[in-house]
């Protein structure tokens, strides 16, 4: 069930998270600069799981033996790992830091689609079929029309982040009909091994032995998206779910571009088209509406 409160507490932990997710674009961007991107996302998981895995035996928590569950770990790794970290890390090198974190708020566009498609619950309402359209409208605007006639490297970078968002739905619904009952931290370090079993074999196939960076800068980048925009997102994530409701939750989407933005123009000196706002601000209303919360806000 949707709460419709928020306390304080769970907004100051979404803050938080926006912050931390939203400066995660910066860290891949600046990892990308040495590193190929296969390899970088597979620094990303392993020590990203190698903490997880630590706080589960520290907190003593049970793992599941069941040789079904571990399958749907490596399932779940692949749809919400490594196929879109991968096509986000990918993209990156092509389009800018905001751009990226504006396309991931549209996660929740294809989390309503697949949901209503696999689960019977979750039919499409008339609210939530006029979110879907506006926020696809939002997508739209944002990737722009001269990307639509003129299609090359920038126009497949930023379909292959859609297509990571796409992955992340899919996930979503993998999840739901075969990871319950399991605690969150075990759920994501479980999640985190199968796309560890995936990533090791691709990066040295595809890259080859990973090379030591010479930057200063790469190393911190690769320590921050992996301990503090994988690791400890995913605890405060599930954190924030408890407090505030899977649709308050869904808000945090949208103050993590923001921060991206911000972080993507003083720091690299980006600078987004008019058109990525506009869109941005379509997505927003999207979601709003999608949650529900503007309608609330209309009624009184």
């Amino acid at each position: 069930m949707t709460q419709t409160t928020v306390s304080t507490r769970a907004w100051a932990e979404m803050g938080l998270l926006g912050i931390i997710w939203g400066a995660s674009f910066l860290s891949i961007k600046v990892g990308l600069e040495e590193i190929p991107f296969v390899t970088l996302v597979m620094h990303r998981v392993a020590w990203a799981c190698a903490i997880l895995w630590a706080y589960v035996v520290i907190r003593r928590l049970p793992v599941p033996a069941d040789p079904r569950i571990w399958g749907a770990f490596l399932v779940m790794g692949l749809l919400n790992n490594v196929i879109p970290f991968s096509l986000m890390a990918w993209g990156q090198q092509f389009i800018e830091t905001g751009l990226t974190s504006i396309f991931n708020a549209g996660t929740a566009i294809f989390g309503v689609l697949v949901a209503a498609l696999v689960f019977a619950d979750e039919r499409l309402t008339l609210r939530k079929g006029v979110g879907v359209l506006v926020a696809f409208a939002g997508v739209a605007v944002a990737i722009g029309l001269d990307s639509l006639r003129q299609f090359d490297i920038r126009s497949l970078a930023q379909l292959a982040v859609i297509g990571g968002t796409i992955s992340y739905a899919f996930a979503s619904a993998w999840a739901r009909k075969t990871l319950k009952g399991l605690t969150p931290p075990v759920a994501a370090a479980g999640m985190l091994t199968g796309a560890m079993l995936i990533l090791l074999p691709a990066a040295l196939y595809v890259d080859g032995m990973p090379q030591w960076p010479a930057l200063p800068a790469t190393y911190a980048a690769v320590a921050y998206f992996a301990v503090f925009g994988t690791a400890l997102a995913y605890l405060l994530y599930y954190r924030v779910l408890a407090m505030a409701g899977a649709g308050n939750a869904m808000l945090v989407t949208l103050l993590i571009p923001p921060v991206a933005i911000v972080l993507g123009a003083v720091v690299l000196g980006e600078r987004l088209a008019p058109q990525a706002f506009a869109g941005f601000g379509l997505l927003a209303i999207g979601l709003l509406i999608l949650d529900g919360r503007i309608l609330r806000l209309m009624r009184g």
